[in-house]
């Protein structure tokens, strides 16, 4: 049967049970600091990209407690992962953290700003992403962040399937060059193109916009890879003005629907590769700290960030950070 996977793509499932062999399946967890284990994977990453690249982008999304080493909202700054990174991503922090389209509560927004702040304090840009509709929660979500500081954007559709028709044109909309993540006032997260007619149709409705940063997928609907001419394509604002565009890679969770998944893996998986998140067919939990798991993201001419780099985006946007508190908890 055909599920929505994360971002809408299609996932197709027998109607057997999906089976993983693999020796570690049954193994404890190693006693790790599994926040530490994902500040190294961020920062390897990191590395890797500027030797490439000095100016390339990297902002992870969530997993806001890895900023600090003890991943208390008092704790000292973590600085080599700070030094490693040019943003943070944060959802739901004033709208969506409960449900969609509702206010997050305070304790929980406090716990949020509170590490935000400290990015900031750290020249670290957050960039949120609130999921409301109704015009006037839009509005307020617009103007909390911007006396925040943060650049925001929200969204009116949690899948991010759409260019938001509300506000007519982008908060804080700018003819300025965009160079840098902290000349930007705004941006557009669009990660599922399927209800665009055909990818001509989605760059050309991108190309329209003056959005001061795109984050996107490399990949049209889950597995055409745009090419370079159409990511420099995208660089320039409708009013002329050049802008950023980052690619959103996945490092905490393995998709079935990606490049370097194999057929193979469904009955004897890598002992990287763990259970399927019960929230996102064809998304499967992943030892991320493990070699094998990271040479598919970075470091080898055929890994995900190599691809990422060659086709000529500005920086990465790294979800599924916070995988640490899922084997926190096992």
């Amino acid at each position: 049967m055909g599920i929505a996977g994360r971002f809408g793509y299609t996932i197709i499932l027998s109607s057997c049970c999906l089976i993983f062999t693999c020796e570690e399946d049954s193994d404890p967890l190693p006693d790790r600091d599994f926040k530490q284990d994902m500040r190294d994977f961020v920062q390897s990453i990191s590395n890797n990209a500027r030797d490439v690249d000095s100016d390339f982008i990297i902002i992870p999304q969530n997993g806001h407690e890895l900023l600090t080493t003890d991943g208390e909202e008092t704790g000292s700054p973590a600085m080599n992962y700070i030094s490693a990174i040019n943003g943070v991503g944060r959802e739901d922090l004033f709208y969506g953290y409960d449900d969609d389209n509702e206010a997050t509560s305070v304790n929980d927004r406090n716990y949020m700003i509170n590490f935000m702040d400290i990015a900031e304090e750290n020249s670290i840009e957050v960039l949120t992403t609130d999921y409301c509709w109704t015009h006037d929660k839009m509005d307020d979500s617009y103007d909390q962040n911007m006396v925040k500081g943060y650049i925001s954007f929200a969204a009116d559709h949690r899948e991010l399937d759409n260019i938001p028709a509300y506000p007519s044109t982008p908060s804080n909309v700018n003819a300025a060059a965009i160079t840098s993540l902290a000349e930007a006032k705004n941006y557009l997260y669009l990660l599922n193109p399927e209800g665009f007619s055909s990818k001509d149709q989605f760059l050309q409705d991108l190309r329209m916009t003056n959005y001061d940063v795109i984050i996107l997928d490399l990949y049209f609907q889950g597995s055409v890879e745009l090419t370079s001419s159409e990511i420099e394509s995208l660089k320039i604002k409708s009013d002329g003005g050049s802008r950023l565009i980052i690619a959103y890679m996945s490092i905490g969770e393995a998709e079935d629907y990606r490049f370097y998944w194999k057929s193979s893996w469904n009955s004897d998986s890598p002992s990287w590769l763990e259970e399927e998140n019960p929230l996102w067919a064809g998304n499967y939990k992943v030892r991320y700290w493990e070699a094998g798991w990271q040479k598919l993201i970075y470091g080898e001419d055929s890994s995900y960030l190599t691809k990422i780099l060659t086709t000529g985006f500005d920086g990465v946007y790294l979800d599924i950070i916070d995988a640490f508190e899922y084997f926190e908890t096992q």
